[in-house]
């Protein structure tokens, strides 16, 4: 088969399970996968209830701050659908942090939230690439606009500072390989974790990010979308 192979981490929900079914509709076979097995399944399921074939979806749980399981995931995926063609690296965690504690999680919570959001993508990235490269694929990363300005008393933040540096130095890395990375930093997107002190703010839904990211896909190989910017009508910078 020739459709090509999309595998989305943080698939379950938001921006990952948005992309799937853009993809999906787009003809692009999935591996899709999440922490969370039950609402993964389901995607998977209702993927092949709108007329995927059940052999076009993968559904594995991986955490994405687990070598193994990520590089058998991948594994996984060239041994089913023969290659692999686009990764999006989404896999994501929030929560409110403080550094003078007025306030937000409590410090040991702070742990999951930069392995997932630094870690995770850092080895989907390692686990992945070979694979790309064979293809001269297109590797894809969730940062945020969060990685783009100062955000008081923000780790997350931060952490998508750090994914903002991973994709350039990738981006640097693979230059000459014919794979490209695409850094996709959406505003405030209506995942069902909106803190409340920001619900009254304009936001994206989903599915606007994902056509964002279905653009990038869809460019011809000599067109290398570095950076997409996707921002709420009437947020500030």
């Amino acid at each position: 088969m020739t459709d090509p192979v999309l595998l989305i981490t943080g698939a379950s929900r938001g921006i990952g399970a948005a992309v799937a079914r853009r993809a999906a509709a787009a003809g692009y076979r999935l591996a899709l996968t999440a922490r969370a097995a039950g609402p993964l399944h389901a995607l998977a399921d209702e993927l092949g209830d709108d007329g995927v074939s059940p052999g076009h979806v993968l559904a594995r749980p991986v955490d994405v701050t687990d070598w193994t399981a990520l590089t058998g995931l991948v594994a996984e995926v060239e041994e089913r659908f023969g290659r692999l063609d686009a990764v999006l690296a989404n896999a994501g965690a929030s929560v409110l942090t403080s550094f003078l504690g007025d306030g937000g999680a409590p410090p040991e919570e702070w742990r999951d939230l930069v392995l997932t959001n630094v870690l995770g993508p850092a080895l989907t990235a390692r686990a992945t690439l070979p694979a790309l490269r064979r293809t001269r694929g297109h590797l894809l990363l969730t940062g945020s606009t969060a990685g783009r300005g100062v955000r008081s008393g923000s780790l997350y933040s931060a952490t998508k500072w750090a994914v903002t540096g991973l994709a350039q130095a990738i981006h640097a890395e693979c230059a000459g390989t014919g794979v490209r990375v695409t850094l996709l930093q959406p505003g405030l997107t209506d995942t069902g974790s909106i803190p409340p002190s920001r619900r009254d703010d304009p936001r994206l839904d989903p599915g606007d990010v994902a056509e964002a990211v279905l653009y990038a896909l869809r460019q011809p190989p000599h067109v290398d979308v570095a950076e997409l910017v996707v921002r709420p009508i009437g947020r500030q910078l």
